[in-house]
């Protein structure tokens, strides 16, 4: 057995070192040289992989049908926002009704607020699957999408907490790209050694079948339970972000089509893949700013419009219906990238074993 140091010094822990090296320099590089438009652009990414991420935890690994995601960032979006807001912002904020005492005074750092978004919006996913959960396929897909709209419905009547319909504007922009993509490589951190462990191959055996999981002594229901938990926490960790980054919340954001944004991110990158949902989500984030052209006035020649509204998500719809009928499983299928995957195609060099049963490169 290779001694541990030799195990942590091995080519592809390095090589991962590296990685996270580069993207710090990268994200350095990026935040000195482009736009404000541009790095705003860069945040959205980072909370679309987030989102993508803790949707395909249930979806892809776990093998839920789940359509209430929008309705757990809501919760984490104003939960962070109002802890955050100081005393001066929500009198400024509520004007119809005042808030209610209770949370009148409360002003806490983004950090702690952050944390218990997700942690509230976690509450709430293992409440729902506890009830939820004992329900299959389409019967949960309903529940969920329910539960989504019902928050939607809370947020929007509850004036004295959330300010109703009016929502809430003028929130500090914490979410710098730092802090994006510092949650989001956290995410994808936790997420892999958390599929690689004994509770991801537990979610992948009852995804494949739950009564053969069952039969191995998988507790079945409180795997799902664990799983929805933990989605919905990540959930509202990405709404907190979100809320902080467009400064300003209201209850229309957090409609059933924001869910439906995601599943398109999740179902193009790879049910089961946390590598596909990685490049969908900054590829679908991008591709959405980038077509917004198409919205506007065309000149194709023969043909010319004055602008029509939508367009962008027609042409947008009609790609993603290609690579579906094209690649049903997604651009990644169940794969996952590895720095043996470059080695087999020529951008690494190959690794040879050694005469110890080490590693070395070619």
């Amino acid at each position: 057995m290779p001694a541990p140091s030799k195990t942590f010094f091995s080519r592809n822990n390095l090589l991962t070192l590296g990685a996270l090296a580069g993207l710090l320099v990268l994200l350095a590089v990026f935040e000195k040289n482009f736009d404000t438009f541009t790095m705003q652009i860069f945040k959205l990414c980072a909370i679309n992989v987030i989102l993508a991420l803790s949707l395909n935890l249930i979806n892809g690994f776990t093998g839920l049908f789940s359509l209430g995601h929008a309705g757990f960032m809501a919760i984490g979006a104003y939960t962070c926002a109002i802890l955050t807001m100081s005393p001066v912002q929500k009198e400024v904020n509520y004007m119809l009704e005042p808030i209610v005492p209770w949370l009148a005074n409360i002003h806490i750092p983004f950090v702690p607020a952050l944390l218990l978004a997700g942690l509230l919006a976690g509450l709430a996913g293992w409440v729902l699957g506890f009830i939820a959960l004992r329900l299959r396929d389409d019967y949960l897909a309903i529940a969920t999408l329910g539960f989504s709209e019902i928050i939607r419905v809370v947020l929007t009547n509850v004036q004295n907490i959330t300010n109703g319909s009016l929502g809430l504007k003028g929130l500090p922009r914490f979410t710098t790209m730092w802090w994006a993509w510092g949650v989001a490589v956290a995410t994808i951190i936790f997420l892999v050694l958390l599929i690689r462990s004994t509770y991801g191959r537990s979610f992948k055996a009852i995804r494949d079948n739950e009564i053969a999981a069952e039969a191995m002594g998988i507790d079945v229901f409180g795997m799902k339970v664990l799983s929805f938990a933990i989605s919905s926490m990540l959930a509202g960790i990405a709404g907190g972000l979100l809320a902080h980054h467009l400064t300003t919340i209201d209850p229309k954001q957090f409609i059933f089509l924001k869910t439906f944004d995601i599943l398109l991110i999740v179902v193009l990158g790879g049910v089961g893949s946390i590598t596909g949902s990685i490049i969908a989500a900054i590829a679908v984030t991008v591709a959405m700013e980038a077509l917004r052209f198409l919205d506007g006035p065309l000149n194709l020649g023969v043909w010319q419009t004055a602008g029509i509204p939508g367009m962008r998500m027609v042409f947008f719809s009609a790609l993603l219906m290609v690579v579906i009928i094209f690649r049903q499983r997604g651009l990644m299928g169940t794969n996952e990238f590895s720095w043996d995957s470059l080695a087999r195609i020529g951008l690494l060099p190959r690794r040879k074993a050694s005469a110890d049963g080490g590693e070395r490169g070619a």
